[in-house]
């Protein structure tokens, strides 16, 4: 632990900036623009998920439910953190006088912890049930229901909010962040921030592993049975494509706008000799690295609605014309009806 010299919360540590270059760095409007953009993005995409669960079957309710669980996660998500930056961005405050014992720099660690890893773990967990539901369809049930789909998020919320507790019972810091505008998790070489900082980085990055490998075999099998040889007489549904064209454009975001972030956060904290020295003080170029990484992934709470919104099947048949034309009432049942059924 640093000493800050003084009897402020132990989120404060030293950082290499002034509040005149603060001003300069955090612009107001960008900050502002880009949530309203944001939120405005996720709204819509809510309001078309509304509208397409309305008479859609039971199998893609359920994948719908949880791209609406998705979606909400990314608008409270914005809501929440964009709030917080936005109003320090327009009325630059000391957290010294505004936060001395560290409980809203607390909130808004658990926060970012929170609502980074739930699209990622989403992600994986969407994957996981497409993949049973093309390869396995006879070790599941026939079809999800929705209250199930719902308990499936909210475990996947509780996990993340766990993991984002963990700091608070000692296991990792949460400290103010250059350019003083926002609150994270700690690159400092004391062993409870090194075992946060890689538990959030592994669990990350292991979600999304899992993505792209459940999402590679899913493709896959619905690409043989769309050119293989029983294609005559067996073509996947224009709704499992869909899906899966839109799980890949999920997994394909939260690769692009994560990954640099989490393997940053793990090469940092393990780096040798540590990046951060003993008075708690990271060189400028890591900080500024962080900062741009971490503006990086909240694209991601931005793109995900639109992957929705443009990856839908009206979308999908206008770029491809003859998917159309095949037979929509088949599924991978009959493929797959060579093994015995489960009464």
């Amino acid at each position: 632990m640093w000493s800050n010299g003084s009897a402020l919360g132990p989120c404060f540590r030293p950082t290499n900036i002034t509040l005149e270059e603060r001003r300069m760095i955090a612009s107001p409007w960008f900050a502002a623009s880009f949530c309203l953009v944001g939120l405005a993005s996720n709204l819509l995409a809510l309001t078309v998920l509304a509208g397409a669960r309305q008479g859609s079957s039971q199998t893609r309710s359920s994948f719908l439910t949880f791209l609406c669980g998705l979606v909400l996660t990314d608008f409270m998500g914005l809501l929440i953190t964009g709030a917080i930056v936005v109003s320090q961005h327009a009325n630059p405050f000391d957290w010294h006088s505004v936060d001395p014992s560290c409980h809203l720099c607390r909130f808004m660690g658990v926060v970012m912890v929170f609502f980074g890893l739930c699209p990622l773990l989403l992600g994986a967990t969407m994957a996981s049930e497409r993949y049973l539901g093309i390869t396995r369809p006879f070790s599941r049930p026939a079809a999800t229901s929705q209250r199930r789909a719902w308990t499936t998020v909210g475990l996947v919320w509780a996990t993340a909010l766990v993991l984002g507790l963990l700091p608070l019972l000692g296991v990792g810091r949460y400290t103010v962040q250059y350019p003083g505008s926002w609150c994270f998790l700690t690159l400092g070489p004391e062993p409870g921030d090194v075992a946060f900082g890689l538990l959030f980085a592994l669990l990350g990055s292991f979600s999304v592993g899992l993505s792209f490998l459940l999402n590679t075999i899913s493709v896959a099998t619905l690409c043989h049975v769309y050119y293989g040889q029983e294609a005559a007489q067996q073509r996947p549904r224009d709704c499992e494509v869909e899906m899966m064209a839109q799980l890949t454009g999920i997994m394909v975001v939260a690769s692009v706008c994560w990954m640099p972030l989490l393997v940053f956060i793990a090469q940092t904290v393990l780096r040798s000799p540590p990046a951060m020295n003993a008075a708690g003080q990271l060189s400028q170029a890591t900080e500024k690295q962080l900062l741009i990484y971490l503006r990086v992934a909240t694209w991601n709470q931005i793109l995900d609605p639109w992957v929705y919104i443009l990856f839908r099947r009206a979308v999908i048949r206008r770029l491809h014309p003859g998917l159309g034309a095949q037979a929509r009432s088949l599924s991978m049942q009959p493929q797959l009806s060579r093994r015995p059924t489960v009464a």
